[in-house]
């Protein structure tokens, strides 16, 4: 009987050797399909994914003026509604410009939403730089830079390298000459924070070599990501190498004085965020490199927007500018009373309208206009469905610039932050008053206010920064007059630029 069976043939050894292999796709396929289907069911918020791949990052990159939101922001918006999809830098998006949302997002960082940079960030600040770093690593990070820029150091140290940076920057500024009030204010940032991070005394030779670097990396980490030679980011990855080579002599003979016993030069810089993070944390030295530089492009480059935009608002608002000298002639005419020169902490806290032009120039010039996260889980807010590995733009000029929260937001109104809600939930007060500004709980406009971020990811430096924006006021406003020399304005490309430098003409004034 067993003689009668026919072998099994070459067409049914085939079919049984493929039957696995078709189940296991039959099955993807199913998957893919629920997964379909799943999708399909979301309620996603309203928008247009543009061309393939593109999307529309290109139109939403196209530079506008940075005191407003720009066409393609204002037309998304006025179509679909403050939250909508699109598809920025290669991936699927949600762009938000509702304050509640944005809020949301920052606040359950590393919970519901994480720190995405597109992979060209993390290619030129490194892959340790605090900006891309999420979880454990990057609130380690933060950990260190919150330490070294304590309150108490503030206060003493810091304050006291922020005035003499100012005084020094200021004191080269010439009767009637035109020159860039951009330009002054990213080498006053960038002498203060070289200082600051590795005590180089500005205009020394190699303080000014690693400045001529440092532009040359700027100019490519604002640039389209293209590594080809010739390219602004080809030449600012060769200086980034440049840089980091720099830090690490710097680091290696930081090292060989420290076991040799040091010496006055090292207590010296004992007391810069090189030699703190050296005595102080377990940083592999890649690790410190990319801190030393993301901090340095961090403290440079914000602070000497915010400084530039300062000039340009204060100068179109002398009312403002009257108010501010009133205040700091009062603040020098204490300090010559007392027969003291240098600002204390004290006087800092006197600064109290400075501190209302520090908040309506960080508003209204939106230094930080956009934050990339993506969602680590689906996410439902206000009915609307945010899939898990989505990419989130959480637009904060979107919201400092909202006419719900801010009346006559398009405005440079310093005194909108003096008596916030007394009267008015939306933040704007009596022009005559001369309060002082109260805490930012007591505000709903208040609480979506966010320059500097917010939740655990809040800029470690962003005390500092206020702290560089009040002392170089107070210098300024007591010893110049200044107007445009021609006319310039602040663009965002998305990083905010003055195109012509904002060229500016002063006038030396002595009140005292």
């Amino acid at each position: 009987e067993r003689e009668n069976q026919s072998p099994m043939s070459d067409s049914e050894l085939i079919a049984l050797c493929l039957l696995p292999s078709i189940l296991a796709l039959l099955l993807v396929f199913i998957l893919i399909q629920r997964k379909h289907q799943t999708r399909f069911k979301l309620n996603l918020p309203p928008g247009h994914a543009g061309w393939p791949f593109l999307g529309e990052t290109i139109a939403y990159l196209k530079p506008y003026t940075a005191t407003s939101i720009g066409a393609f922001m204002d037309q998304h918006i006025s179509r679909f509604g403050k939250i909508y999809r699109s598809n920025l830098f290669g991936e699927p998006t949600i762009v938000s410009a509702d304050a509640e949302l944005n809020r949301f997002i920052l606040q359950n960082e590393g919970r519901l939403f994480e720190c995405s940079y597109p992979r060209s960030i993390g290619g030129i600040l490194g892959k340790w730089s605090m900006l891309v770093l999420v979880g454990d690593m990057h609130r380690d990070m933060r950990i260190i830079s919150l330490n070294f820029l304590s309150h108490a150091r503030l206060r003493t140290v810091l304050l006291r390298e922020v005035e003499q940076s100012t005084l020094l920057g200021l004191s080269s500024w010439k009767e009637n000459c035109t020159f860039s009030a951009q330009d002054e204010a990213k080498k006053f940032t960038f002498n203060l924070m070289a200082k600051h991070i590795m005590s180089l005394d500005p205009g020394e030779a190699e303080t000014e070599q690693l400045k001529k670097e440092y532009v040359t990396f700027m100019k490519g980490v604002v640039s389209p990501p293209l590594n080809f030679p010739g390219t602004a980011y080809r030449k600012a990855l060769r200086s980034r190498s440049t840089i980091l080579k720099f830090i690490e002599r710097k680091m290696e003979g930081r090292v060989r004085r420290m076991k040799e016993g040091g010496g006055e030069e090292s207590l010296r810089e004992d007391d810069d965020l090189l030699g703190w993070v050296l005595k102080h944390s377990n940083l592999s030295t890649e690790q410190i490199l990319d801190l030393i530089l993301s901090l340095l492009f961090a403290g440079h480059e914000t602070s000497s927007v915010a400084i530039a935009l300062a000039i340009f608002f204060l100068q179109s608002c002398p009312r403002a500018i009257d108010q501010l000298r009133e205040e700091h002639l009062e603040i020098a005419r204490g300090k010559k009373k007392a027969g003291e020169t240098e600002l204390n902490w004290e006087d800092y806290k006197k600064m109290e309208f400075t501190q209302c032009v520090i908040s309506e120039t960080l508003r209204l010039g939106n230094v930080v206009r956009f934050l990339h996260r993506k969602a680590l889980r689906d996410v439902r807010y206000k009915g609307y469905d945010i899939p898990c590995g989505w990419k989130v733009l959480p637009v904060i000029a979107a919201v400092h610039l909202d006419p719900l929260l801010f009346d006559h937001p398009h405005h440079f109104n310093p005194w909108r932050w003096q008596n916030k809600c007394t009267s008015n939930p939306r933040g704007q007060s009596s022009r005559d008053s001369l309060s002082s500004t109260p805490s930012s709980s007591s505000c709903p406009s208040a609480n979506y206010f966010m320059p500097f971020g917010g939740g655990p990811r809040l800029c470690a430096g962003s005390e500092l920064a206020k702290l560089e924006m009040a002392v170089f006021i107070h210098h300024l406003v007591l010893n110049f007059s200044w107007e445009l020399a021609e006319p310039d304005e602040a663009f965002a490309f998305p990083f905010v630029d003055f195109p012509r430098g904002l060229p500016i003409r002063v006038q030396r004034h002595t009140l005292l």
